[in-house]
């Protein structure tokens, strides 16, 4: 419910204002609800109407701020007029503060009003029937209905429709929220993985680039300078491609689908031949069998990755790369040698093992990198495991 306003609105002014002009001109004019002459009027004569009526007034002024207050005070002077001859406007503004008490008031009292002015209406009815046993007795129920149960069950319903709208409103604000909560994370996840695939492609070329750059610097070798001339020149060049591919996947608007450009582990031979071309001895164990296209990828990448750590990171000898199905998932085995290198390596700045723990978290794998103690010394190991779902190769 909306705050309550601490003074009367201009419309609760004029309404006041408004049905005492009218009441007043009903009285002036002598226009009176009851003739003086019916038994239960108590005090008769115009006087005796002005005093309901100007109170009555008053407490329209309080029918929003206060509305607790009007209608006790409007009761005993609605129960006033009906001892004197009454007034027309009397009687309305009575109606209109039972509607106000219901819509602007507490919700109890919103709920209890209706109900005791129902019961009245009923006791008004019933009581006076079984009393007088005349016909006309049930006009007061009648009557007790159309001032008091008829207003408080039209402000009930009112207050029902707008609180129902309110409830609609914040609904859909947090329905806006949390698409805008939604779209913000989905960017954050499209961010995050045009990273990866940007560190992973082009990482590696990168990282070759600048090894056999240095090598070439540092050594007066002509035959050497050559050798890693022609090392940098096909890394520069595979680099740019992939780099073309990664454009046309962001200008691509087909949707979210991989590209069908995209590394399978077919490829896995040809990036273990770039591997040696850029010096390292690699040896690739691979038997993985038919796996779901995200599998695929990732491995791929993880893969890919740890080769490049090793061409920047590893000590002199043999680089492991295994891919073996177990217990329903893709076991990834990459060692290298760990220890100091003969000529130096390229910087690197750790995204590549947080890159590869992405991949693996978002397949519901496992992923694990250190150095361990082998018979062959002191070695690197990456691991991780992607499951798959058997049978249902993608």
């Amino acid at each position: 419910m909306a705050v309550r306003p601490t003074r009367p609105s201009r419309f609760d002014v004029t309404v006041a204002l408004g049905s005492l002009v009218g009441g007043l001109l009903l009285w002036g004019l002598g226009l009176a609800i009851r003739p003086h002459t019916e038994p239960y009027v108590l005090l008769p004569g115009r006087w005796s109407i002005l005093l309901p009526l100007v109170v009555m007034a008053g407490c329209e002024l309080l029918r929003r701020t206060a509305p607790r207050t009007a209608l006790p005070v409007g009761t005993p002077a609605i129960v006033l007029d009906t001892v004197t001859q009454g007034n027309l406007v009397t009687i309305l503004m009575y109606t209109d503060l039972m509607y106000a008490a219901v819509l602007y008031g507490p919700p109890a009292s919103a709920h209890r009003i209706p109900r005791i002015t129902g019961l009245l209406t009923v006791a008004g009815a019933v009581v006076p029937f079984a009393l007088w046993r005349e016909p006309e007795a049930l006009l007061i129920g009648v009557v007790t209905g159309l001032v008091a149960f008829g207003p408080a069950s039209t402000g009930l319903i009112v207050r029902n429709h707008r609180e129902a709208a309110d409830a609609a409103r914040l609904r859909a604000g947090q329905t806006a929220l949390l698409a805008e909560m939604d779209r913000t994370q989905a960017v954050t996840a499209e961010r995050a993985r045009m990273a990866r695939e940007l560190h992973d492609m082009v990482a590696n070329h990168l990282s070759a680039i600048a090894i056999h750059s240095t090598a070439a610097l540092s050594l007066d070798d002509p035959k050497t300078s050559r050798d890693a001339l022609a090392v940098i020149r096909e890394n520069s060049v595979e680099g740019l491609a992939e780099m073309r591919r990664l454009i046309g996947i962001l200008r691509d608007a087909g949707g979210d689908t991989e590209p069908a450009a995209a590394p399978t582990l077919d490829g896995l031979g040809a990036l273990v031949e770039a591997a040696r071309t850029n010096g390292l001895d690699v040896h690739l164990d691979a038997a993985p069998g038919a796996v779901p296209a995200p599998v695929e990828l990732a491995a791929y990448r993880i893969v890919q990755e740890s080769l490049t750590n090793a061409l920047k990171h590893a000590g002199p000898g043999r680089v492991t790369v295994r891919l073996t199905r177990r217990d329903g998932s893709l076991a990834i085995t990459v060692t290298s040698p760990y220890g100091d290198r003969e000529v130096p390596g390229a910087p690197g700045s750790g995204a590549g093992l947080v890159g590869m723990r992405e991949r693996a978290a978002l397949l519901d794998g496992t992923f694990e990198a250190g150095p361990e103690t082998s018979p062959e010394g002191k070695v690197w190991v990456v691991r991780a495991a992607l499951p798959v779902v058997e049978g249902e190769p993608e």
